[in-house]
């Protein structure tokens, strides 16, 4: 059977180009194999190589020497070996080099491979950073590697540096808002940190307007409150103004009746002088209680129409002035309609003590007691500032039972 070295030189080349491209296949292999961590698959990458590299350079040894002395032992005996036991050799070894390529490939498709991981990452469009408790990072995406560009003008080397740079959380790139947050997590019995990049400018933008909103609705609500108040004010005063009325015209007629009386009826005389004496206290006290008596019928029909009971252990304190009243009045209401709507209160107690300086006013209700600190918002909000303006306070305490207390300044004595 002809000998191997008796082919033509061009069949001799084809043979070295195969044997080249043999071993390019058993390395690409073997790279594969440590790149997808199938550590099992780069022995027999390694064990084809070893033979094909042999044969390559057989085959380059008799391009350069043929048969003669100067060309090695084992170039000439497998120079001297049947061509057809070649192609057999060779048939065999590409077909193991592609199967072995073709299952690293498969294998790339079809099962989760770290480059498939950080393949993924690179096309999400948040930032992601992971680093060891020394700094080394081990993974980081092509979003967070251009954040920690812009940021911090280097590459992204140490994942310590780098968090110590966005301490801050919230920050801005390029005309968008990134939010930065970290976790630490351990792994194989390893601390590791991460780092997540999100894009918020959206969501950011959106906050700021609503935090507009809640500015103005607050403002809006402080305008209503002062505009309600002028409301009881105009109320108060037209009252007044008709209880003086009243007076005016019940004065009048006693006047009337007093010079139409008899200067010798005595008896005409006194009972027409208790008259004054009656009908002037009378009409002073309608007036003088005219705004409270409005302000507690008011009072009493939005309990009835809530559903929760007003119990009054104290009468008002005589010393509270008509515009403390006013705000007492109101915060009884503002009390009700939150100890229903928030507590699902069904009655209500209004107490009062007095000191030398203060008038305290407490509102309890049988509600459910909030578990968290009370905020003033909406119309409690606007009682405080109301009560601020006469420099009283407004108070909540949660001990067993939920109480919003008042604390008025009793005024000074005039002269």
């Amino acid at each position: 059977m002809t000998g191997f070295i008796t082919l033509s030189a061009l069949a001799r080349a084809a043979f070295a180009l195969w044997a080249l491209l043999l071993c390019l296949t058993c390395l690409a292999s073997a790279v594969l194999a440590v790149v997808r961590r199938r550590f099992l698959y780069i022995a027999p990458a390694l064990l084809l190589f070893a033979p094909t590299y042999l044969l390559w350079q057989v085959l380059f040894d008799l391009r350069l020497f043929g048969v003669s002395e100067k060309a090695a032992a084992l170039s000439g005996f497998f120079g001297a070996v049947p061509w057809l036991t070649w192609l057999a050799s060779f048939v065999l070894f590409t077909l193991a080099a592609a199967l072995l390529l073709g299952s690293n490939l498969r294998y790339g498709r079809a099962f989760l491979t770290p480059g498939a991981v950080k393949l993924f990452l690179d096309q999400v469009s948040c930032g992601v950073c992971c680093w060891r408790d020394n700094g080394r990072v081990l993974l980081s995406n092509i979003c967070m590697n251009r954040l920690c560009a812009a940021l911090t003008g280097g590459r992204l080397l140490n994942g310590n540096q780098f968090r110590d740079a966005v301490m801050g959380g919230i920050l801005t790139v390029d005309g968008r808002v990134w939010r930065f947050s970290c976790r630490d997590f351990v792994s194989e019995g390893e601390l590791l940190h991460e780092m997540i990049a999100s894009d918020i400018t959206t969501e950011y933008a959106k906050t700021q307007a609503l935090e507009r909103d809640q500015a103005e609705l607050s403002q809006l609500n402080q305008r209503l409150a002062a505009y309600y108040q002028s409301i009881d004010d105009t109320v108060r005063k037209q009252e007044i103004l008709q209880a003086k009325v009243s007076i005016h015209d019940e004065m009048n007629r006693l006047m009337l009746s007093t010079t139409a009386a008899k200067p010798e009826d005595a008896g005409e005389l006194d009972r027409i002088f208790s008259l004054w004496e009656q009908n002037a206290l009378l009409l002073c006290r309608e007036a003088n209680e005219t705004a409270d008596a409005k302000a507690s019928d008011r009072l009493d029909r939005l309990a009835s129409a809530i559903g929760i009971r007003l119990i009054w252990q104290d009468a008002i304190p005589v010393t509270l002035t008509e515009e403390q009243r006013s705000l007492l009045y109101f915060a009884a209401q503002e009390a009700a309609v939150n100890a229903v709507k928030h507590a699902e209160a069904k009655k209500m107690q209004v107490s009062f003590s007095e000191t030398e300086a203060e008038v305290f006013c407490r509102l309890t209700n049988d509600g459910r007691v909030p578990s968290g600190a009370v905020r003033f918002t909406g119309g409690l909000l606007n009682l405080s500032l109301l009560a601020g303006k006469q420099g009283a306070s407004v108070s909540a305490e949660t001990d067993g039972a939920f109480t919003l207390a008042l604390r008025f300044p009793k005024k000074p004595p005039i002269g």
